[in-house]
C-alpha cells in the first residue's frame, strides 16, 4: 500500500531477506534485515505477534527518533493477555523508549486492509490511530496514502476500544466508514458509549 502511494520500502522479518526478495520487487521496494529496515526508514511499521515483541526489539538497534506504527495485538500463548489496566499501546511505547510511538493499522485483518485499501469515496474504510507524539500528523498521512481514512481516537491512554480482543462496545474487528467513524470518536471523546458498529 505504502509502496503503491511512492514511498520507498524495506520490507524484513524473520525470514533470510533472500525469501523476502519476491515479495519485495512485487511491491516496488526491496528486501534487508530488520536491523537494516530500521536504519533505512523515517517510519518504522511494526507487526510481529505479542510474545516476541521483546526479543524482536533486542535486534533491531536504536529506535531513538523514528516515527514507529505499532500493529501488534496483545494476544499471548495463554490468550488475551491481561496489562494491569493498562493499554496495549502505553506498554508498548514504554517497550521502544525514544521511539515516537504511534499505534494504528491493528483493528482489521492484514488481508482485509489489502483488499479494501484501493476503496475511494464513500466507501473508503476508517482507520484508526492513536499515540502522544506529534508524528501522529505524518501518521495520518500515511493512513490516507495508504487508501484508508484516518481518524484519531488519542492518546495512547486511549487505545482501549481499538485494541483486540473484538467485544461489544469497542471499535477493534468492526468495518467502519468516516462518518460512523468520526460519530464514534467523538462519543469516545465525550465520555458517552460507542454507537453499535454499522453494517455495510
Amino acid at each position: 500500500m505504502f509502496a503503491r502511494a511512492g514511498h520507498e520500502v524495506l520490507v524484513s522479518g524473520s525470514r533470510d531477506p533472500a525469501e523476502l526478495q519476491p515479495l519485495a520487487e512485487e511491491i516496488g521496494g526491496r528486501a534487508g534485515t530488520s536491523r537494516e529496515a530500521v536504519e533505512f526508514g523515517e517510519v518504522v511499521l511494526f507487526a510481529v505477534p505479542w510474545r516476541a515483541v521483546d526479543e524482536v526489539l533486542s535486534s533491531l538497534g536504536s529506535l531513538d527518533g523514528k516515527i514507529v506504527i505499532d500493529t501488534t495485538n496483545q494476544l499471548g500463548a495463554g490468550g488475551w493477555q491481561d496489562l494491569g489496566g493498562r493499554t496495549a499501546a502505553q506498554v508498548n511505547a514504554e517497550r521502544m523508549g525514544g521511539a515516537r510511538y504511534t499505534k494504528s493499522f491493528n483493528t482489521l485483518t492484514a488481508a482485509f486492509q489489502a483488499e479494501t485499501s484501493q476503496r475511494t469515496g464513500a466507501g473508503r474504510v476508517a482507520m484508526f490511530f492513536c499515540g502522544d507524539d506529534e508524528a501522529k500528523a505524518v501518521v495520518a498521512g500515511l493512513i490516507e496514502d495508504a487508501g484508508f481514512v484516518p481518524i484519531d481516537l488519542g492518546g495512547t491512554a486511549d487505545a482501549a476500544p481499538m485494541e483486540a480482543p473484538r467485544r461489544e462496545g469497542a471499535l477493534y474487528g468492526e468495518e467502519y466508514r468516516e462518518a460512523e467513524a468520526r460519530e464514534a470518536a467523538e462519543a469516545l471523546k465525550a465520555g458517552r458509549p460507542i454507537p453499535p458498529a454499522p453494517q455495510y
